[in-house]
């Protein structure tokens, strides 16, 4: 019965801290425009992550700076 006196107010801290990281995000903007980042996702072109994702085919003859007896 003793950990109620300190299970209780623990709790009314946090809710109290969950209702202003809540209230902050509201006021951030956080949640203004939630249709528009679901749209843009289905809209926006394919790209690669980062730049080593256009290296994953491995490197062509003349990115290796080697001649091909076709070039010669």
């Amino acid at each position: 019965m003793d950990i109620l006196y300190l299970l209780i107010p623990l709790s009314a801290v946090l809710v109290l801290a969950i209702v202003a990281v809540f209230g902050w995000a509201v006021h951030k903007g956080q949640f203004e425009d939630l249709e528009g980042e679901a749209e843009r996702i289905l809209t926006e072109p394919d790209r690669p992550l980062d730049t080593d994702q256009d290296r994953l085919e491995g490197p062509t003859e003349e990115s290796r700076g080697r001649t091909t007896a076709r070039d010669q």
